[in-house]
């Protein structure tokens, strides 16, 4: 992997909440420009905390990355505020979409230009924002209260687009919708990546469809990464399939019982 590639660089990070309770492990993890890498685990893993860690959004929840370093195209970044982040390019779309609901869709949109002054390259944007998301121009003067769960999706994505950025961070961006809403929301991830050269870091515990669209994956236990490969590879490793695909019958539930693969133990480096 040419580090000149590498946009977004982890490096044996830990996270301690609340000064006693560590919850990232020595985490390490690379994301290479205008790719797609999902982050994917159960549920207590790490991924919102890595991504929290990436956006610095720790503070709110009194928590703090105590060792390793995190850097964004060679510079480190985990002592810059979000705002700074966002600044540089890197935004986050949280778990839950946390739309205003008392604000219109157009609104909502806006919110993500708050801190830019171009009116004509925001224009620009809230109309690129419509053509990659033609249901929420159709929605655009409804309260999102009163939308569907793929449209306040929909529009968390596009106000995150509303910041101009090069790094977007996805939580569990498939979290509560439809099948057919969850493709779809995929497709327009895909075609971000494509056209718009966004980097994409999606922490997702539906493994089959982040598999899909992602060119590369890391698998999370317990703070830790436990795997991590192209991602057609994990689609057809036997243990990934047995774990997370819902293949195969046997009675294991963790990694921790596989004697068939060898840990990559970045974390001790």
């Amino acid at each position: 992997m040419s580090e000149k590639n590498i946009v977004l660089n982890v490096n044996g990070i830990e996270v301690i909440y609340n000064h006693v309770i560590l919850v990232l492990k020595g985490v390490s993890l690379q994301v290479l420009d205008q790719g797609i890498v999902a982050l994917l685990g159960g549920n207590g893993a790490g991924k919102t905390t890595t991504l929290r860690a990436v956006s610095n959004l720790l503070q709110g929840e009194r928590g703090a990355v105590t060792k390793g370093s995190i850097e964004l195209r060679g510079e480190r970044i985990e002592n810059l505020s979000p705002a700074d982040l966002v600044n540089r390019g890197v935004v986050q779309v949280m778990e839950g979409r946390h739309c205003f609901a008392h604000l219109t869709i157009e609104e909502n949109l806006m919110t993500g230009s708050y801190t830019r002054t171009d009116k004509g390259e925001i224009a620009a944007n809230l109309e690129k924002v419509y053509t990659y998301f033609p249901r929420l121009k159709t929605r655009r003067t409804s309260q999102a209260a009163y939308t569907s769960g793929g449209e306040q999706q929909m529009c968390a994505i596009g106000r995150a687009l509303m910041t101009n950025p090069s790094v977007m961070l996805l939580d569990e961006p498939s979290m509560g919708l439809a099948p057919q809403i969850v493709e779809e929301v995929f497709n327009i991830v895909k075609d971000l990546n494509e056209k718009e050269k966004v980097t994409f870091l999606i922490a997702e515990q539906n493994t089959n469809m982040a598999l899909q669209y992602a060119d590369y994956g890391y698998i999370m236990e317990s703070g830790r990464v436990v795997m991590d490969g192209v991602a057609a590879d994990l689609r057809t490793n036997e243990d990934v399939k047995e774990f997370y695909l819902g293949v195969g019958g046997g009675e294991r539930k963790s990694f921790k019982d596989v004697k068939s693969y060898k840990r990559r133990k970045r974390w001790l480096a």
